[in-house]
Formats: C-alpha cells, structure tokens, sequence
C-alpha cells in the first residue's frame, strides 16, 4: 500500500474544534490540551466539574475505567462538543510485589463515533498512605500530603493533585501529573487516529 493511501485510512482530528474534559482539575485538562497540541492544534479544550460515579478512592481496574468513563460521558452530555475526556486514577494491588499497590490512570474518550480507553504508567505509593488509602478508601493524594509534610517538611498548602502531582513529588518534578496523565490520553487515541486497523464500534469482539 502506497503512503498516501495508507494515509487516507487515518483519521485526522485537525478538524476538531471543542473538546470537554470532566474535570475541573487543573493538570486534568492541561494533559488533554498537551495530548492534542501536534494532533488537533486548533481544539478548544475546557474542563467541566462532573461526578465520576465511584468511590473517591477508586481500588481495581474496573473502578478505575468506570470512574474514567463516566466523566467522559458526563463531559460528554454536558454541551455541543466534537470529544470529551475522561480521566480517573486509582490504586491496583500486586500481591506478591514489595510494594503492592500501584498508581494507574485511565483516560476514557468519547464521541460520536464511540469510546475509547487509555492507560498511563504505573508507579508504587509510600506503603504508611497507599496501605490506609485502601483498607479505609480513604482520598490517597491527602494522606500522601500529610506524609509528605512529614516525611520531607513544607507548609500546608494546595492539594498536589491540582499542581505537580503526587507522582510529580515522587520523581522529583521529572514526571508532574499532567504529563503522567497525558501519556493515557494518547494512548485513548489510538483507535480513533486509526480506525481501519481496529473493530467497528459496536461490533462483537
């Protein structure tokens, strides 16, 4: 197949013009807006509160994807928009690794044409909050905070979740959470840049 018609089989989303994110998180949307930058330059991306439908501490990658999902759709529902986004983290146990549970993200996308799903990185929380966050579903980016002033010192200030994230901390501002979420945001992408290579939405697996 010739490059100019293996390029007709990919779908652009320069034509995209607004993109809902459901959240009103400030790296939420900075994430979306970093993840369309070289594919969709001319989209307006604004975030939108919405309700993620499971607990504020999700455990489990079906929570996760749900909580995911129902912003999307939430966003979604919410205006005239050409995309909307979703994106929800939570805590995946490991049994038998040191550390046990681990950070993941899930970015959800919808649109007129369907769904599509997108993971980020994973990375391990401090064991004194992740252990509590999950026996108590307890929010882990405050009792992160909290040992983090601890641990490491500093005033009490803005939750790092609306900033550089506990991941942002963690790696020493190598990695701040709206590019950790952006990475799923991408990867969301995927079917949507490329549909000829993946089902019909709607069709049976």
């Amino acid at each position: 197949m010739s490059a100019a018609a293996a390029e007709t089989r990919v779908r652009p989303l320069g034509a995209l013009r607004r993109v809902r994110v459901g959240s009103a998180n400030p790296p939420k949307i900075q994430a979306v807006r970093d993840a369309l930058a070289a594919l969709a330059p001319a989209a307006e991306v604004e975030g939108v509160a919405v309700e993620s439908g499971v607990a504020e501490q999700p455990l489990g990658f079906a929570e996760i994807t749900a909580g995911a999902r129902n912003r999307a759709r939430a966003a979604f529902a919410s205006g005239p928009c050409d995309l909307a986004v979703g994106y929800e983290d939570g805590l995946v146990e490991i049994p038998g690794t040191f550390e046990r549970w681990f950070n993941v993200g899930c970015a959800a996308i919808v649109a007129r044409e369907g769904e599509g799903l997108g993971f980020s990185s994973g990375f391990a929380y401090p064991p004194a909050c992740a252990e509590r966050a999950a026996a108590e579903r307890e929010p882990i980016g405050d009792l992160f905070d909290a040992l983090w002033r601890e641990r490491r010192g500093g005033a009490r200030g803005a939750a790092s979740a609306l900033s550089e994230g506990n991941v942002g901390k963690l790696t020493s501002g190598a990695l701040p959470r709206a590019d950790y979420a952006r990475h799923a945001v991408l990867c969301a992408l995927v079917s949507f840049l490329h549909p000829d290579l993946y089902r019909a939405r709607g069709e049976p697996a």
